[in-house]
């Protein structure tokens, strides 16, 4: 995809464009809204990559974000998707969440709906969700630096090149075979890139390796480099590996479909990674080889078990000079003074028995403490049979014996992770898939759970205006299972009159929650719902307090421009009213309503002013009045029926309230009061 193409995308200039184009596929990341992979990019975070990918998606559709048109119908939204982002497990599902939106392309709804209809069928048990906890996007991770082998070169252009194809290794330039002498002293290993070089004879145990052919392949050298996305990711792959466990246990595993080229299938390359995974530790390191623990441990125990032998052998001398008389001639004294002799001539005349024995005790504890049974003959040499008191190790034998285990261990380590690197090697691919099917099975859950948990359906979307059937908004502050089904279909234009308390904004609020998620294709909370596909939902929420000249002046400017405008449209008004003086409100609201009647706009406006309104519109607007209907009052609390009765101008609490008293006291006049109501409702 070029970076121009990239930048047509709105939101992303021309750093991000460049950003986006190192991506192997970043056209396809787009179109699939892959937050993961657009994530890879350098410097784009996963936020940032859900906005690009909802703004690619949008480019996509020809869709514009104007389907939100005001304030309370963005709430709405948020508050819909915070109720899906708070079912997500993961932080990468709850970034991908956000690339959902309502949309009026009737495409991209399908293809979500698509989505949604598979989602919904996927069963969130707690063992699955559990398992998600871990999953993580895979990261690169930190510079590998190798410090126990070398690459070697006597050309300076394959010098140069090394450099930069294997920055974790030293690169050092070499004349002859001496060079290469000098470097094994230094290194474990040591890869020489020159074929001129081959059959080079050196002396010493060095390892000495000839591979004009290692730029081709530098892993093969340097297996850190596949070991290191692999250990610096462990955790995240294992918990993936759980999940599609957990989901195969379901009877349907995590649908993805990684190259198998080499793998020998999906299910045999997850037991092949979960096999590497096992032998490494978080550092990248080998842990299950017996002879490699043994290696380190004699490395790190070396100096100790030095220092303890030589305690074993001054011990054993010490116990046996103090428990032995030793009588020495005048003579034989003289003598030996005459001679420089000392305490080890002593030792070796006296003691010559006991001192064997200690030398032989001090050597039998290092080698058992060492563990390594091939370097006891070496391990031997740290103690010589010159008697001498306290016994003492050499030095040079000891530094020499720490440097072979060194080399033995370094070795043995590289080998070990050039095998798991071979398993591995192949396993990339599929292990990012892996890892990208368990995140995005996360958004499917999320979309399952808030199905289930709001007993959702999914809509039709079919005529004109909005027919719910059952619905229950999720937004309202009691448990979902207090809430009261609603059923209420408007078509054209109404008014929605009813008692304080009612619950006429939470019908406007449900109208409006139905609608955005209809139309961001996922299911709706309501037994069923039958809607047109809007192209914009605008929802004017309850004024606080009479307005100002400029802020009334402002607010009709709105609607102005609201029913000049062209589309089918779902309008939701609270309380407008509020804006001025009840009898002007009820002039203005009416004049809205007719305009808006003449046009193709659904609409609700919840109004308390509905009989004056009414009186003030024309007499053939095509306005209806439908009401939310008090039951009566009982024990002073007001009982309603919520779902909105069609055609019917509902009573008000005062009237509930008069028509009670007349009831219980009787007198004329409550009966008289209540005969006003009655006279202002015809």
């Amino acid at each position: 995809m070029e970076i121009e193409e990239l930048e047509s995308i709105p939101g992303v200039g021309a750093k991000t464009a460049e950003r986006l184009a190192e991506l192997d596929d970043p056209a396809g990341a787009l179109a699939d809204g892959d937050v993961a992979q657009l994530a890879r990019a350098p410097g784009i975070s996963e936020g940032r990559a859900a906005r690009i990918a909802r703004a690619a998606i949008r480019h996509r559709h020809g869709d514009s974000d104007g389907f939100l048109a005001t304030d309370r119908a963005e709430e709405l939204y948020e508050a819909v998707l915070g109720l899906l982002k708070d079912r997500a497990v993961t932080e990468y599902g709850r970034k991908r969440l956000e690339t959902l939106y309502p949309s009026a392309s009737k495409a991209r709804i399908g293809e979500v709906r698509a989505f949604a209809e598979d989602a919904v069928e996927r069963e969130p048990t707690p063992a699955l969700l559990e398992a998600l906890t871990g999953v993580e996007p895979l990261e690169a991770p930190r510079e590998v630096r190798v410090r126990d082998r070398c690459l070697a070169t006597s050309d300076a252009e394959m010098y140069a090149e090394a450099q930069s194809a294997v920055p974790e290794l030293s690169v050092e330039l070499i004349e002859d075979a001496r060079d290469v002498s000098d470097l094994a002293r230094g290194y474990s290993t040591v890869v020489v890139l020159d074929e001129a070089f081959a059959g080079i004879d050196l002396d010493g145990d060095v390892d000495v390796r000839v591979r004009p052919d290692a730029m081709d392949d530098p892993a093969s050298i340097v297996p850190e480099r596949t070991i290191a996305f692999f250990a610096h990711n462990r955790a995240r792959l294992r918990a993936a590996v759980a999940v599609n466990d957990a989901a195969t246990n379901l009877g349907a595993g995590i649908e993805c479909e990684p190259s198998t080229t080499d793998i020998g299938g999906f299910d045999e390359g997850m037991e092949r990674l979960e096999a590497g995974l096992s032998r490494l530790d978080g550092d990248g390191n080998v842990a299950d080889d017996d002879r490699l623990r043994e290696l380190e441990t004699a490395i790190d125990d070396i100096d100790a078990a030095v220092s303890m032998a030589e305690n074993v052998a001054n011990d054993r001398l010490r116990t046996a000079i103090e428990e032995r008389d030793v009588t020495i001639e005048g003579a034989d004294l003289l003598s030996l003074v005459e001679r420089g002799a000392g305490v080890d001539s002593l030792l070796e005349r006296e003691l010559k028995s006991e001192f064997a024995a200690a030398i032989e005790a001090a050597r039998a504890h290092l080698v058992d403490a060492l563990g390594i049974d091939d370097y006891e003959q070496l391990a031997r040499q740290a103690f010589e049979e010159e008697p001498t008191f306290p016994v003492e190790h050499d030095d040079r034998v000891i530094d020499r014996l720490r440097e072979e285990l060194i080399a033995d261990r370094d070795r043995r380590a590289t080998r070990l992770k050039r095998e798991v690197a071979d398993v591995l090697g192949t396993l990339r691919e599929p292990a990012e898939a892996l890892v990208e099917a368990a995140l995005e099975l996360d958004v499917e859950l999320a979309v399952s759970r808030f199905a289930r948990d709001f007993d959702c359906s999914f809509p039709t979307f079919e005529g004109d205006g909005v027919a719910i059937d059952g619905g229950r908004s999720p937004l309202l502050d009691v448990e979902f299972g207090a809430v009261e089904p609603v059923d209420y279909a408007v078509d054209g234009v109404s008014l929605l009159s009813g008692v304080n308390s009612g619950g006429k904004t939470s019908t406007l609020d449900l109208l409006g929650t139905v609608v955005i998620v209809a139309q961001m294709g996922l299911p709706v909370p309501a037994e069923s719902v039958q809607l047109r596909r809007f192209e914009a939902l605008h929802y004017q929420a309850k004024t606080q307090g009479t307005l100002d000249a400029g802020a009334f002046e402002s607010t009709l400017r709105e609607f102005g421009d609201l029913v000049d405008g062209q589309g089918e449209r779902l309008v939701l008004v609270d309380e407008l009213e509020s804006i001025t003086e009840p009898g002007a409100s009820a002039v203005i609201i009416a004049g809205i309503l007719e305009a808006l009647a003449e046009g193709d706009s659904t609409a609700v406006f919840v109004s308390h002013l509905a009989g004056e309104i009414l009186e003030a519109a024309e007499t053939n607007a095509e306005v209806t009045v439908d009401g939310i209907e008090a039951v009566g009052l009982v024990d002073g609390e007001l009982r309603v029926n919520r779902s909105p009765v069609k055609d019917h101008l509902a009573r008000s609490t005062p009237e509930l309230i008069v028509e009670k008293l007349a009831e219980a006291e009787g007198g004329a006049f409550y009966a008289d009061l209540l005969e006003k109501f009655d006279s202002d409702s015809n």
